[in-house]
């Protein structure tokens, strides 16, 4: 396999769905969409600030990145990830949210492809592919882990969680985790970084996780699964399997799963190669994204599905067009 389709097949093209997926907000009743307008509502006020204690940003005001955030759907994961209990439980989540965002770096060099990159080079965690519902697929390998433990290993996985979020396609929410602890490592994520990770991922991202599939663990570690099990809330649970096979198990296509996994596909990540087209890829869709939204009002509560929509005829257009150069 060249260099270029490894990069070229990590994440992209973003699979083509029609008919499979959906706007959510179809399957809403009258009083869940009255709670997703109040929620959206509330963040849209002309005064609305954030209560931020400490920070120099005092007067609270909302980012653009942070008006972007909050779409539509972004409400409606919190309010099923608060059962549906009142818009006010999913503001206040969200509005916790909003301040960890702001603290964690997720806007500035902290969480960077500057700042992360030492903890890539050996190619701990790499986003490639998508199953067979269009989610990306983000792979974990604990062998290769080249640092030791410090809040930068915690940053990292969050990075790799935005990037996969930037590559969802339209009608797409969440994203399978690909685990493989085939080798052992010496530098294994301790009980509080891995405490760490999960609070961040069922705090701060609801909703995200489609599937784990974790393969080739050690009595250890399945201990050590044992031990954080009840930190784990009953829906995330129930999306982990051990040992899956994913191919026939109908999960994957074997072209686009790695070898590991069950699939053909012997991926050797490469860094110089994969970073810089991953880095490019990556900020390139979000640009795309955020002038998408920006184009359709720039503002709190618009569709994710809408801003997808009109990137991917675009990319579809463009698509089209080099073809038919090609042809010509």
């Amino acid at each position: 396999m060249s260099k270029e389709f490894q990069v070229v097949k990590t994440v992209s093209p973003i699979p083509d769905l029609a008919g499979k997926t959906k706007p959510r907000v179809l399957d809403l009743s009258e009083s869940q969409q009255k709670a997703v307008d109040e929620v959206l509502a509330h963040f849209d006020k002309p005064d609305y600030k954030l209560a931020v204690k400490g920070s120099q940003d005092a007067n609270g005001t909302l980012t653009e990145d942070e008006k972007f955030w909050l779409t539509y759907e972004c409400a409606l994961r919190y309010l099923r990830a608060t059962k549906w209990h009142g818009s006010h439980h999913a503001i206040k989540r969200l509005e916790e949210t909003l301040l960890w965002r702001r603290e964690f770096g997720l806007y500035d060099e902290r969480v960077s492809a500057e700042n992360i990159e030492p903890e890539e080079v050996t190619g701990k965690q790499v986003l490639y592919g998508y199953d067979v519902d269009g989610r990306p697929s983000l792979y974990l390998c604990p062998s290769k882990q080249n640092t030791d433990e410090s809040i930068r290993q915690v940053q990292h996985v969050v990075f790799m969680l935005e990037r996969c979020i930037d590559v969802m396609g339209p009608g797409i929410e969440s994203l399978v985790l690909m685990i493989d602890y085939a080798e052992k490592s010496s530098k294994s994520p301790s009980f509080h970084t891995s405490r760490t990770v999960l609070h961040i991922l069922q705090t701060h991202y609801p909703e995200r996780l489609g599937r784990a599939l974790i393969i080739h663990m050690p009595w250890m570690l399945n201990a050590f699964f044992k031990l954080i099990t009840p930190l784990i809330d009953p829906i995330t649970k129930d999306k982990i399997r051990f040992n899956p096979k994913v191919v026939q198990d109908g999960l994957f296509t074997e072209d686009n799963v790695w070898k590991e996994f069950g699939g053909n596909i012997d991926f050797k990540y490469e860094h110089e190669s994969y970073w810089p087209h991953f880095i490019e890829y990556t900020s390139e869709r979000k640009r795309k994204l955020l002038e998408s939204w920006k184009a359709l009002g720039g503002k709190v509560g618009l569709k994710e599905w809408d801003l997808k929509q009109r990137v991917a005829s675009a990319e579809d257009s463009e698509t089209k067009s080099q073809l038919s150069e090609v042809k010509t």
